[in-house]
């Protein structure tokens, strides 16, 4: 029992460590986009800066995304194409369905952040003439 105990004891302080480091790195990182972004925004405004980190990241992720979607799409084809347990097929093209919705909700963002940004460009909405 004290052995257990002790392993249990162990665990916790293992965990405990682990989350500690993790805060630790977390704010470090924080700490270095505060005290990184007014020397690398000197000319710009805070929200062109931002606009501009923003479309770099999505961009990154739909490149990222669609190579990850592409994978997993073409693992679950051949589940479904190879597998003989009903249950297997089943989930295979439950899979493929996620993948694809998801993979779409992506790219209907980028395209509507792309097509309607100019349209309500300064706060305001101007109809298009």
């Amino acid at each position: 029992m004290a052995n257990d105990e002790k392993k249990q004891d162990l665990r916790s302080g293992v965990h405990r460590r682990l989350g500690d480091w993790l805060h630790m790195a977390m704010i470090a990182c924080y700490m270095a986009v505060l005290f990184v972004q007014p020397a690398a925004a000197a000319d710009d405004d805070m929200w062109t800066r931002f606009s501009e980190i923003i479309a770099n990241v999505y961009g990154e992720l739909l490149g990222i995304s669609t190579i990850v979607a592409v994978t997993a799409a073409a693992v679950a084809l051949l589940v479904r194409m190879i597998s003989r347990n009903e249950r297997a097929v089943a989930e295979a093209t439950s899979w493929l369905k996620r993948i694809v919705v998801t993979w779409i909700v992506l790219n209907t963002l980028g395209f509507i952040v792309a097509y309607l940004q100019p349209l309500i460009e300064g706060g305001k909405y101007t109809p298009p003439k």
